[in-house]
């Protein structure tokens, strides 16, 4: 089953990032990571890959960071090839990875130094002010890693993603440390600053329910070789609230991705 395109997405909205026919093997082409992987991320879209341990979803989210190379198949990104890393990728992972001995407004323009200088650090240090009051940080941007919570943490993560305005969000569990309750209001946010930031975002996750009350599309994936077993689109309204995850059409939709990965189709 592939749903219908959700009404918050227009068939004229850009494409921002396409993957055609990406295949990676590893073990001098011995074990099949990947194989014939298409998808393609338009412009304000959140997307999410979902299936069981081994299915190749970090391989392919490496691939799409530029972290490592497909062994076949083209990744484009605005048009251009992905070679290696690019300025214009965000990537944020599962531990907010801020260096302790920065405070959380150092942390932010961390990437724009190390890119461009301290000056040009300076410079962003204004823009930073501003994704801190996005996420809801404003106050915190002298306090030192070890005095934030997790999910403070991981918002300031966001704000250090976001500051050198990347094209495309690349999200590796980012909040699969925190507890449930953490968690949902994390996922939440993440929503608002995406829809605010207009950003296009791409989600790794085991979570059935995260992955539903986020995207708009899920790619389920089959495991070695990893392939896309079904794309289904998610057809709620936006914004998305935590009220939803009581409704019938969204336990449908949780109820057929975990029909698929029961029956085997995507393990």
């Amino acid at each position: 089953m592939i749903s219908e395109a959700p009404a918050t997405q227009s068939a004229s909205t850009a494409d921002v990032y396409s993957l055609t026919q990406v295949g990676k093997t590893y073990a001098r082409n011995q074990v099949v990571a990947l194989q014939d992987v298409s998808l393609t991320l338009k412009q304000g879209s959140f997307s999410s890959v979902i299936g069981s341990s081994g299915c190749g979803k970090s391989t392919l989210l490496k691939i799409m960071a530029g972290l490592i190379p497909p062994s076949t198949g083209r990744v484009e990104l605005q048009g251009e090839p992905v070679t290696g890393p690019r300025r214009d990728i965000g990537m944020m992972f599962q531990q907010a990875t801020l260096f302790p001995w920065r405070n959380t407004l150092e942390n932010i323009v961390l990437p724009i130094e190390i890119r461009d200088g301290r000056d040009a650090a300076k410079k962003a240090q204004e823009r930073a002010h501003k994704l801190l009051d996005v996420v809801g940080l404003t106050g915190f941007d002298n306090v030192y890693p070890n005095e934030l919570s997790g999910g403070m943490a991981q918002r300031a993560s966001i704000c250090r993603m976001l500051i050198t305005e990347p094209a495309v969000l690349l999200l590796d569990e980012p909040f699969s440390a925190l507890d449930e309750l953490s968690r949902d209001m994390m996922n939440m946010e993440l929503q608002r600053i995406c829809t605010e930031q207009q950003a296009t975002a791409f989600l790794v996750t085991h979570s059935i329910s995260e992955a539903v009350i986020l995207s708009d599309d899920i790619y389920v994936m089959k495991p070695r070789p990893g392939r896309l077993a079904e794309v289904v689109s998610v057809d709620l309204p936006r914004p998305r609230t935590l009220d939803m995850i009581t409704t019938p059409k969204f336990g449908s939709i949780v109820d057929y991705i975990r029909g698929m990965l029961d029956k085997g189709e995507a393990l």
